[in-house]
């Protein structure tokens, strides 16, 4: 089988793709003048995330689904309430999904799995970052290792709950 990108993976997918986060700062990849907006208390940009947006748009209009899980802890981080409070509510307009895996409280079902995104239930791709949250590759899996990111996913998800039940509880 040829390599496959990313990019080929997002535009490709027939049913869905799933991401896995666990960090707790990205605030190097991304949008980072929109974090910096974000700190500084200004107001959310009328154009923010758009491309994205688009994008998630396109996929779920086709009857693709996109939804993800984010394992983190209490208190947030400023990385993290901007990624919520702007992220993720933004992203939900356009139909991208997102639960939340609170390990405050509870140990941590997946302590040693990294984000990734699984696309149609069978390639992973699994995404690796500096300390500091810089994104600094991809490497898409070949499809036989589908099953283990399929457990992976299915625990996230048996362990989370809907964002917005969890932001109505603990947004700030």
């Amino acid at each position: 089988m040829p390599d496959r990108s990313l990019g080929d993976l997002f535009d490709g997918f027939r049913q869905e793709a799933f991401r896995l986060e666990t960090l707790d700062d990205y605030s190097q990849s991304g949008n980072v003048d929109a974090y910096r907006l974000f700190l500084d208390g200004q107001e959310q940009p009328a154009d923010y995330n758009d491309d994205w947006l688009a994008e998630v748009r396109a996929h779920t209009h086709a009857g693709r689904r996109m939804y993800r899980v984010h394992i983190l802890t209490r208190p947030l981080t400023p990385y993290l309430r901007f990624e919520l409070g702007w992220g993720y509510q933004t992203n939900a307009t356009a139909g991208e999904e997102f639960f939340i895996l609170d390990v405050t409280d509870r140990p941590n079902p997946l302590p040693d799995v990294g984000d990734f995104w699984l696309f149609d239930s069978t390639t992973p791709a699994q995404f690796h970052y500096s300390h500091d949250g810089k994104f600094v590759g991809a490497d898409v899996l070949p499809d036989d290792r589908g099953p283990e990111y399929v457990t992976y996913r299915d625990m996230a998800l048996a362990h989370a709950v809907p964002f917005a039940d969890w932001w109505a509880k603990y947004g700030e």
